[in-house]
């Protein structure tokens, strides 16, 4: 059986610490990769911590994962040995259910449901450990295959910040003529502002502050809002085509629906610890869609790394080590990281 040195954590507020854990053979449609790079997510933080309820201890988070391919099946047909991949928030579905079928894996409705990367069962009975590693072993179907223009260091963060704000900005109709607002500029923020420049359409960032604005303007923006300058919502009313929030905390999503046209479309892809509210008369008056998205499927992941390898999109990185784990997500929760931070994994040992 490979062996893969990992970090891990015990408790929701427990330290990572370096380990070893076992991956499985290749089976005949299975390939073995080793992780080159890992990106810190901030979903990652939520489950360490247990924000988002039970997890199941010790936890080897990351679900941002490139690497090179070790080892394949005698099956496989996808990749070779050697071959750049990546894989994103699960390892696996049903293969079969009406979502898989659709090429929505990540809503399998099929016996086990979708198996995420980390903190899940897998078919093979035993909990998944996610990128925070030297290795995994992964189906075929659930890799995706990085383009050579788009390093590895970057395209580690593409597996859930590029497709986490590719897959809305798509389905919504971001373009030219449209005016779009990306909420937030944090590690999904930044990739949804690229996306949605390199899409055509005429893109604003609305922010905390304005810490930001320079880096908001580099990576596509016009135009740039800081929510601590009284009355700027008020000023935006009626301005997008759409908006996609990227925020962890909580949001004022009636005054933010009120910066939306008749019709517009404010799509929700952050995951708010606690509930919010909503007045249901933000929604009604002007035939407003308040819409929630999550990830995409392998198909449309793929999509998206060949269109920010067409496009030269990245996400603006900081490696790290290992040891620096601890450190690195309360600079995440701090919002201190610009814009991503990356695990290099040849820092295990």
């Amino acid at each position: 059986m490979p062996q893969a040195v990992a970090y891990a954590i015990d408790s929701p507020t427990g330290r990572f610490a370096r380990t070893t854990i076992a991956r499985r053979e290749p089976g005949p449609t299975e390939v073995l990769f080793d992780v080159v790079y890992a990106g810190i997510c901030h979903s990652d933080i939520h489950t360490a911590r247990g924000e988002w309820g039970p997890v199941n201890y010790p936890l080897v988070p990351g679900h941002e994962l490139a690497g090179i391919v070790r080892q394949v099946g005698a099956e496989v047909t996808k990749v070779a040995v050697g071959d750049h991949v990546g894989v994103g928030c699960f390892v696996d579905s049903c293969g079969e259910c009406e979502q898989c079928q659709a090429g929505t894996e990540q809503f399998c409705t099929g016996p086990g449901g979708t198996i995420w990367t980390y903190d899940a069962i897998g078919r093979d009975g035993l909990s998944t450990a996610g990128g925070y590693s030297t290795c995994i072993t992964v189906e075929q179907d659930y890799l995706m295959r990085i383009p050579a223009a788009i390093d590895l260091v970057k395209a580690a963060p593409l597996m859930c910040a590029g497709i986490t704000t590719y897959s809305p900005l798509r389905r919504w109709g971001a373009g030219p003529g449209k005016r779009v607002a990306i909420i937030g500029m944090g590690g999904l923020g930044h990739m949804g502002v690229q996306i949605a420049a390199a899409l055509g359409a005429e893109v604003a960032v609305i922010s905390q502050t304005r810490s930001k604005e320079e880096d908001g303007r580099r990576f596509g923006a016009s135009e740039y809002y800081a929510l601590n300058e009284p009355g700027t919502l008020k000023s935006l009313r009626g301005s997008f085509d759409l908006m996609v929030s990227t925020v962890s905390a909580g949001s004022d999503l009636t005054r933010l629906l009120g910066c939306l046209k008749p019709g517009g479309a404010l799509v929700d892809v952050g995951l708010p610890e606690h509930p919010v509210e909503l007045r249901m008369g933000a929604l009604v008056n002007g035939n407003r869609i308040l819409a929630g998205s999550q990830i995409g499927g392998i198909a449309e992941t793929q999509e998206m790394l060949e269109f920010c390898a067409e496009h030269g999109l990245a996400p603006q990185v900081e490696v790290i080590g290992g040891e620096d784990i601890n450190d690195a997500y309360d600079k995440v929760v701090a919002s201190q990281v610009r814009y991503r931070y990356v695990i290099d994994t040849s820092t295990f040992g």
